[in-house]
């Protein structure tokens, strides 16, 4: 499995091939701040993780339990109300939640496996743009506090197959 830049690069890749969503990136309370904060396009995805539970797995290799919070953004005046003229397109969020948990429950992926969603509500923006979270959880080996290791050579090193005493190696 890999590291936290990696899942996040992998679920940002699968979500960005959605029809429709202009925008994918980490989540920091953007929509909160449309004004103040780096302007970006909607219908947007943000991306959260938090543990659940960690389990260690060896020395310094961890079996986390993933929280992973996707929130939909999509900025719209349209009306959903039975009978609005244009309810069928404010109601393609929804159909964004639909390709988005079909994409995730039930993957598995180069970082992550046993993806499944948990929960799913939506969140008061107090503004004109519907913003949903779905949860999901997973799990990710992490083995970001293992040493990483090299390759790289012996400079002047011989074996010597009659040096029985020294282990055969003969270090000039």
């Amino acid at each position: 499995m890999g590291t936290w830049k990696n899942i996040y690069k992998e679920l940002g890749d699968k979500l960005s091939a959605i029809e429709g969503i202009n925008w994918v990136d980490l989540w920091n309370s953007q929509v909160y701040n449309l004004e103040g904060e780096h302007p970006f396009p909607a219908p947007a995805i943000f991306l959260a993780f938090r543990s659940n539970a960690m389990k260690d797995n060896g020395t310094k290799i961890q079996e986390v339990n993933l929280q992973v919070d996707v929130f939909l953004f999509y900025e719209t005046f349209l009306d959903t109300f039975r009978g609005a003229y244009n309810q069928d397109a404010a109601l393609e969020f929804l159909d964004h939640i639909d390709k988005i948990n079909a994409l995730l429950h039930g993957s598995d992926g180069t970082n992550y496996k046993s993806m499944r969603r948990i929960s799913f509500s939506p969140v008061d923006t107090g503004g004109a743009g519907n913003l949903y979270s779905i949860t999901y959880e997973c799990l990710l080996v992490d083995y970001t506090a293992q040493q990483e290791w090299g390759e790289g050579s012996f400079a002047e090193l011989q074996i010597d197959p009659n040096d029985e005493a020294n282990g055969y190696i003969i270090v000039n």
